[in-house]
């Protein structure tokens, strides 16, 4: 399937597996969490119906992609693979109304393959318009 037949992550809706409730999910940020959290990981913030929900992303990953296929993860490729890891969240009920999720390498790496099999190609993924409202809530 090719991105311009299927919607992609930045902007979805999913229906939660317990409540049958639509819930939109909209990307706000990309975080490197170094800075914010001390933890080594990018954390992409969505708005989830209204509630800040954070997907972190190991940094190990990263190394990882480039090691075993050559290529980088872009922020707009880190975004897509969180959404569609929050997507399925939501769809298959794990989604439990938590503020973070944590994704293994092994996750990251999973939905990074899931998405570029979508869009084909890094370069035919949309691009990420700010909200102005992703400011870390401390």
């Amino acid at each position: 399937m090719h991105y311009a037949e299927s919607a992609m992550y930045e902007d979805f809706h999913a229906t939660d597996r317990w409540t049958g409730e639509t819930l939109h999910c909209h990307w706000t940020a990309n975080v490197v969490a170094i800075a914010t959290r001390h933890a080594d990981a990018v954390d992409i913030r969505f708005d989830v119906s209204g509630r800040p929900v954070w997907i972190a992303m190991p940094c190990v990953a990263w190394v990882e992609q480039k090691q075993r296929t050559g290529h980088v993860i872009t922020d707009a490729l880190a975004a897509q693979a969180a959404g569609r890891y929050l997507k399925q969240a939501i769809e298959s009920g794990y989604d439990n109304g938590r503020e973070m999720y944590t994704m293994t390498v092994d996750e990251v790496l999973a939905h990074v393959d899931a998405v570029l099999h979508e869009a084909g190609h890094t370069s035919r993924l949309p691009y990420l318009v700010t909200t102005g409202d992703a400011q870390p809530q401390v």
